[in-house]
């Protein structure tokens, strides 16, 4: 889709919400807002309609780790991380879900990457959009939509937070007083990090070296950054497609189909003994009708009939053509139906010019005017002689082209 909906959750349901569509296609904003609270979310389903959704969870609430977890399967080293971390984690490891990142290694040798949250944030969150009418595709960690400056950190801020990314699977969100304690940190660390800044950010109390970017919305900056590395929607949270209704029906319309097969190849043999029997009889009225036509014909046979109406056709004609004679034979045949009182002396076909000649006469000018107006609805092109009135008829000609 060239249309996606970005939503910022929040970590309380009273908090306001950022939403953001934007176009791919056209790398613009198409519409932006913010809703009073979660229960406002119904307002914006209309625009998740046909769009892509993409929820992003704050970084406030989610935390990145990457692990050197030993083991050979992707399988194994999961299942051990929650033991790993569960020292260091405030909570129940039984209370956390654990999502993991479709990165393989970095250049610290690290293999396992993975974002906890509380499983009753999740819970919330998508109970949030459910409510409001809403199918989200992704939720991603937000510090993982900021642009990724190497060696150097990023920084925006958003709703009295900062939002920092500082490195590819690093993230934190600050606000002002962690803000200003933080930065003390920071100038212990060796090198000291570079800020780049999408937004205006607070003082900070040491000399920390910082880069001014351009400032940018920062549901608009997330859009220009798209993150594959993960989506928390996995495991237990993983979006379940709906069937299509078309795939919804596909088993019984199979079953339907097997039955009806198997009936199709019992009924084939007594299906096959009456299309044989059809087409004897259709035989013979072929052969009757062609000696009803030609009565001096003597014998006839079916094999032969096509070569034999060739003939007649190029007596009749001077040429064996029959590209347009036939088809237009059978549209006048119609025309003459609806018109029984014009009688034709002669027709003549020439293959040439593909044009049917015929001289007529009927009791008035108007058949000839019907038989005329029958002919062009037939679409075909129609030039009509002089006519003239010999006693009580009227003879004409007509040349027909299709």
């Amino acid at each position: 889709m060239s249309e996606i909906l970005y939503i910022r959750l929040t970590s309380k349901p009273q908090l306001p919400i950022s939403w953001l569509v934007w176009s791919n296609s056209q790398k613009e904003i198409i519409a932006s807002g913010e809703l009073a609270d979660a229960h406002a979310l119904v307002n914006i389903k209309d625009k998740a309609e046909n769009r892509q959704v993409i929820a992003i969870a704050p970084s406030s609430d989610v935390s990145l780790k990457a692990l050197k977890v030993p083991g050979k399967s992707q399988k194994s080293i999961r299942q051990a991380v929650p033991y790993m971390l569960e020292d260091e984690l405030a909570q129940e490891v039984d209370d956390l879900f654990f999502a993991f990142a479709n990165i393989k290694h970095d250049s610290n040798d690290h293999n396992c990457f993975t974002a906890i949250v509380e499983r009753s944030k999740m819970q919330q969150w998508l109970s949030w959009l459910s409510d409001a009418g809403i199918s989200c595709q992704q939720l991603i960690p937000e510090a993982l939509l900021l642009p990724l400056h190497e060696q150097h950190w990023t920084v925006i801020a958003i709703n009295e937070q900062f939002v920092i990314r500082q490195g590819r699977w690093q993230g934190v969100s600050l606000d002002n007083e962690q803000w200003s304690f933080m930065a003390n940190q920071w100038q212990q660390l060796d090198p000291v990090p570079t800020l780049h800044h999408y937004s205006p950010i607070a003082d900070l109390p040491v000399v920390v070296e910082t880069v001014a970017e351009p400032e940018e919305l920062p549901l608009a900056l997330y859009a220009q950054y798209p993150s594959n590395d993960i989506n928390l929607l996995q495991g237990q949270f993983a979006v379940k497609r709906e069937r299509s209704p078309a795939r919804k029906y596909w088993l019984i319309a199979a079953s339907l189909f097997a039955v009806t097969l198997l009936l199709n190849i019992g009924s084939k043999a007594s299906q096959l003994y009456q299309l044989n029997q059809q087409n004897a009889l259709l035989e013979q009225q072929i052969i009757a009708n062609y000696k009803q036509a030609f009565p001096q014909t003597k014998r006839v046979r079916i094999s032969t009939i096509k070569s034999q109406l060739k003939r007649k056709i190029a007596e009749a004609g001077g040429s064996s053509n029959s590209e347009g004679f036939l088809p237009m034979l059978a549209k006048l045949q119609v025309a003459f139906k609806q018109v029984p009182e014009l009688q034709t002396n002669s027709l003549k076909f020439d293959s040439k010019r593909q044009e049917l000649r015929i001289q007529a006469e009927a009791n008035n000018y108007q058949s000839f005017e019907k038989f005329k107006s029958l002919l062009e609805q037939s679409r075909l092109q129609v030039s009509q002689g002089a006519q003239n009135n010999q006693g009580d008829r009227v003879t004409g000609s007509f040349s027909i082209k299709g």
